[in-house]
């Protein structure tokens, strides 16, 4: 069935018409309620014709069916708020697409069928906030622009001669394929609450559905009024292609659901999909059981990395996970960790790195060895209610104190649920648990946020660090960054210090601490509790060091006991 866009009633927003086999369907139907009284009103018309009037009654009430049947059949295919096409709608029209491109050549464009999936950011709380026919009225606007960008977006004026209007070359909507009959081949539908998708028949490259994607989100950030009110929209898409990434509709559409997932948790934007990120995958089915299977089993590993200070002084250890897959090596922690966020996992995931890097902080101090250990935990897990009461509860069974151990925190956290993460962290802090911001640089933290949450610790991204001596900018990034956390009070850590050139520049920008390849690789416990024994310094909380003017340059830290390991180089989980 193909679905066409024609004006509602209600206004102009499109709605699904009937296609050509539905109103075959339709007519066929009143055809065969009327078939029966054909014979009767031929002999009534030959012998009393007065009496055919009479015929007009069934013949009125077959009409009425029908109109029912076929307004009936449009509704069930359309949004009843916008008059868009509904996932219903969307679905069968991939379906049609797909059998269209079917007998298309395998390098023809014709064949494949791309699929953007929108869905607008922090809508609720917008929703909740204006109220629900406010919302309403927004999801409306939303459509209108969708459709029109769609529709018209890109044509010049039209021309003289032709009257018909020409795409601007630089217009990202160039692209889309011509319409057929006056009509777009794209279809734009309502998947229900603040989501939308478009799809795009005959266009199958990935590059180009990003761009488009990219422009219908910057369509919806246009400022609309909402009750004298000017709202700004933010919103995330998930790309997906027939037959690259999904071999038929439904698992175009939930594909696509799952690339816009990745956008929003990872803030990017736009994103394609990919199989290795997709957890429903067979591979990743059977990458989250093993690791299921190794989190009981306790073959989940805990290196552990030095922060050492400018004078020489272990400050802590950032504790990071290694996971040996049976037949398969070591697996990525990003890879794992992200497949634990995906699928539920997390949780069981956190409650083990706790338990064993509290487990190793008190044989630590059983040898005399008192040192800080950094865990990294999710937004997820920060937000989760009780977490705070059950890390107290953990060290206090361990008699541990506190300060022994530390928890790093992303960014993300700022913008997911600022005044959440604030609660946990002040009960965190309370219990004397010191906190850490990481990867700093990387986020869209603001200022405001960042002043309200209580760490005591701010550790600048190795992708600055890294380029600092290269890259004029990223020195200026990182420099900035230190001023900005020393005048709020904030201890400095730099990740990714791999050269002497790097820690000297460091060290004169009044850095407090580093990590990274230079002072050591990420050790097993064993070997760390060894690097240690040969320290033998007792190290007090990064926090509880205060920023002050750095000192004479020292000589340089010993030589890592161990070579580089590439896999240490892998992004802490």
């Amino acid at each position: 069935m193909e679905l066409r866009t024609e004006r509602h009633p209600r206004g102009d927003t499109p709605h699904p018409a009937q296609g050509l086999t539905g109103a075959a369907l339709l007519l066929g139907i009143l055809l065969a309620g009327a078939a029966p009284l054909i014979p009767l009103a031929l002999l009534v018309g030959r012998y009393e014709a007065e009496l055919l009037p009479l015929f007009a009654v069934p013949l009125a009430v077959l009409v009425a069916a029908w109109r029912i049947a076929r307004d009936r059949a449009r509704d069930q295919l359309t949004d009843p708020l916008t008059g868009l096409p509904n996932r219903q709608a969307l679905l069968l029209a991939a379906r049609a697409a797909i059998a269209d491109g079917s007998t298309a050549p395998p390098a023809d464009p014709a064949g494949r069928v791309g699929l953007i999936l929108l869905d607008l950011d922090r809508f609720r709380s917008l929703n909740d906030t204006l109220g629900h026919s406010a919302g309403d009225r927004l999801l409306v606007q939303i459509s209108r622009r969708l459709h029109a960008a769609l529709s018209s977006g890109g044509l010049l004026p039209a021309e003289p001669r032709t009257g018909r209007g020409r795409r601007r070359s630089d217009d990202p909507f160039s692209v889309l394929p011509p319409p057929v009959q006056g009509v777009s081949r794209a279809v734009v539908a309502r998947m229900g609450g603040d989501e939308f998708a478009v799809l795009l028949p005959g266009v199958g490259c990935a590059v180009t559905l990003q761009r488009l994607a990219r422009a219908l989100i910057a369509e919806l950030a246009a400022p609309s009024r909402v009750d004298g009110l000017l709202v700004v929209l933010e919103a995330s898409a998930g790309v997906c292609i027939f037959p690259d990434h999904a071999p038929d509709a439904e698992s175009l559409l939930r594909r696509a659901d799952v690339a816009m997932g990745h956008a929003q948790r990872g803030r990017t934007g736009v994103e394609v999909y990919d199989q290795e990120r997709d957890a429903d995958t067979p591979v990743r089915v059977g990458l989250l059981g093993d690791l299921r299977r190794a989190l009981e089993a306790g073959e989940v590993e805990l290196h552990y990395q030095p922060k050492v200070a400018f004078d020489g002084r272990v400050v802590g250890l950032e504790a990071l996970l290694r996971w040996e897959r049976p037949g398969r090596g070591r697996i990525s922690p990003e890879e794992f960790v992200g497949l634990a966020e995906s699928s539920g996992l997390m949780p069981r995931l956190t409650d083990y790195v706790l338990d064993a890097a509290v487990h190793q902080l008190a044989e630590w101090r059983s040898q005399g060895l008192e040192v800080q250990v950094a865990v990294n935990v999710s937004p997820r897990d920060v937000l989760t209610p009780g977490f705070a009461a059950g890390v107290a509860d953990r060290l206090a069974r361990a008699a541990v104190p506190p300060q022994a151990l530390q928890l790093e925190i992303t960014e993300r956290m700022l913008l997911d649920d600022s005044h959440r993460a604030a609660d946990t962290l002040d009960e965190l802090r309370r219990y004397g648990v010191g906190m850490s911001l990481d990867d700093f640089g990387t986020g869209h933290s603001s200022l405001v946020r960042l002043r309200s949450l209580p760490v005591g610790e701010l550790k600048i991204d190795r992708s600055f660090v890294s380029r600092m001596v290269a890259d004029a900018h990223d020195a200026a990034v990182v420099r900035c960054s230190v001023q900005l956390a020393h005048s709020l009070g904030l201890t400095v850590v730099a990740e990714g210090v791999e050269d002497d050139e790097t820690w000297e520049r460091l060290h004169g920008m009044g850095v407090d601490a580093v990590q990274g390849w230079l002072v050591s690789a990420a050790l097993p416990a064993d070997q760390a509790s060894a690097w240690l024994r040969v320290r033998r310094t007792a190290a007090p909380a990064p926090e509880l060091v205060a920023p002050a003017a750095p000192p004479p340059v020292p000589a340089l830290p010993q030589e890592p006991l161990l070579p580089p390991d590439p896999a240490a180089q892998a992004p802490p989980a």
